[in-house]
């Protein structure tokens, strides 16, 4: 059986890894609690990673990432930052930047998310010029507040 792996599926994995990494495993309450569902839900849909071989599920157990369950989490977990961090650097609230990350992190193609990843690491390497971003995020502060609508 072939399964695609959806954007609530990426939910899930993102979700069971930031609880690995707190507690080293997951249970189905942490889970539904992290991603604000009833457990049943969440227990469906766990079981459908445990199909895919991306997590191991026992009944009244743990979850776990599997190698590939972990590595496709990484992946998304670093595109939920890129996006996050790109919304903080031109100024979104923290709060908004997480929820628009989140939609986001589902909606573009691989190419443009490339791209964000790049710019965030220019952004935040900037080594030749460090006063390069202060002074840039200064200057585009003052240029929104001018620019209240």
């Amino acid at each position: 059986m072939r399964m695609e792996v959806t954007g609530k599926a990426e939910d899930y994995l993102r979700g069971i890894y930031e609880i690995t990494q707190q507690k080293g495993f997951a249970r189905i309450r942490d889970i539904a609690n992290n991603l604000t569902v009833k457990p049943s839900s969440a227990v469906e849909m766990v079981r459908k990673l445990d199909r895919l071989q991306l997590v191991r599920y026992e009944k009244y157990g743990g979850v776990l990432l599997t190698t590939k369950g972990k590595e496709m989490a990484e992946v998304i977990e670093k595109r939920h930052e890129t996006f996050k961090k790109f919304l903080e650097i031109i100024l979104v609230p923290e709060n908004v930047a997480l929820k628009d990350a989140h939609v986001l992190e589902h909606r573009l193609q691989p190419k443009t998310i490339l791209q964000f990843s790049k710019f965030v690491d220019f952004i935040e390497n900037a080594q030749e010029n460090p006063t390069f971003f202060k002074k840039w995020r200064i200057a585009f502060k003052k240029y929104c507040e001018s620019k209240v609508r």
